[in-house]
């Protein structure tokens, strides 16, 4: 199974967001990038890619640990950035410490329950995927620069979750993977 645990936004955030990408979306060539949807609108803290189903019982068990060790915290969906010319993503503010440390947490839990970690070494940003360019020759600069002064409402965040994602169906292009919460435990309790 291909994994990761990620942080939830609530849907009244979601729905801030939601508006906020139909006015993305209003810019010249919008179509030409492939947008994901409102359903797909997570915090990637750890990816753990492919996961032998024997492993599962352990992963449960030290994310609960993990969860259980980090207490809830206040964050955001605010600004916006790019990596490259290739995602369009929005940001988080708030105790982003504390998202830090529970991505370090959750990675943590992984590697003891004997899942390979790939991206160890990477510094932790914690971004929300917008949209993922398709040709070479464009430019997300001003979708960055749109998304710089958006703020959503703070929410409390107060789970840890692990996703599965669901490759996307042959066919349509431009088909999006499916993301399926199997678990989900609460901070701090």
């Amino acid at each position: 199974m291909r994994l990761f645990a990620a942080v939830l936004p609530p849907a009244p955030v979601l729905e801030e967001l939601a508006v906020e990408v139909a006015q993305l979306k209003k810019l010249p060539a919008a179509d030409r990038l492939r947008w994901t949807g409102r359903d797909g609108w997570h915090f990637t803290v750890a990816f753990y890619g492919e996961v032998p189903e024997a492993l599962l019982p352990e992963l449960h068990e030290r994310l609960a640990r993990a969860a259980h060790r980090r207490d809830p915290y206040e964050l955001r969906i605010a600004g916006g950035g790019r990596f490259s010319d290739r995602v369009v993503w929005a940001g988080a503010d708030g105790d982003r410490p504390a998202m830090g440390r529970l991505a370090d947490s959750a990675a943590a839990a992984a590697r003891r329950a004997g899942v390979p970690m790939t991206d160890e070494h990477r510094p932790y940003t914690p971004h929300l995927t917008l949209a993922r360019n398709r040709t070479a020759h464009l430019s997300l600069a001003p979708y960055a620069a749109a998304l710089k002064d958006f703020h959503g409402s703070s929410w409390t965040v107060g789970a840890l979750s692990l996703m599965r994602s669901h490759p996307p169906v042959p066919g349509p292009a431009g088909a999006q993977p499916r993301y399926e919460e199997i678990a989900s435990w609460p901070l701090g309790r």
